[in-house]
């Protein structure tokens, strides 16, 4: 089991920067692809970025551009930049891991581990 917790949610302004962290303990090795998700009031949770064992990564296409994920050497802490953020963009941020394959990684359903979120508000 791998445990994961979420820092660096705050308010900026549209235009403005945000960086989250998410710092990875436990079972690290286990783990192969590791996940930005977010969910709005009323909405549901929808997959953001995606970083593979192998560096690659994915995203959402409405981040595409403005957000980038990244892992530190170790795989211990997973990072979100977002850039240009926009209103749209308020949620409360969550990162998941999962071991196996990462071909349908916007699917919550299949990952074991998540992170307790952290807040992102964005005014126009």
């Amino acid at each position: 089991q791998v445990q994961l917790v979420e820092s660096g949610g705050g308010s900026v302004q549209a235009g403005g920067s945000l960086s989250l962290s998410c710092a990875a303990s436990g079972y690290i090795a286990s783990t192969s692809c590791m996940g930005w998700f977010r969910q709005a009031p009323g909405k549901g949770r929808e997959g953001v970025a995606l970083i593979d064992s192998d560096g690659s990564t994915r995203y959402q296409d409405s981040v595409k551009g403005r957000f980038t994920i990244s892992q530190d050497n170790a795989k211990n802490t997973l990072f979100l930049q977002m850039n240009s953020l926009k209103p749209e963009d308020t949620s409360t941020y969550y990162c998941a891991a999962k071991a196996g394959d990462c071909s349908y990684w916007t699917a919550q359903g299949v990952y074991a581990s998540w992170g307790q979120g952290t807040q992102v508000t964005v005014s126009s």
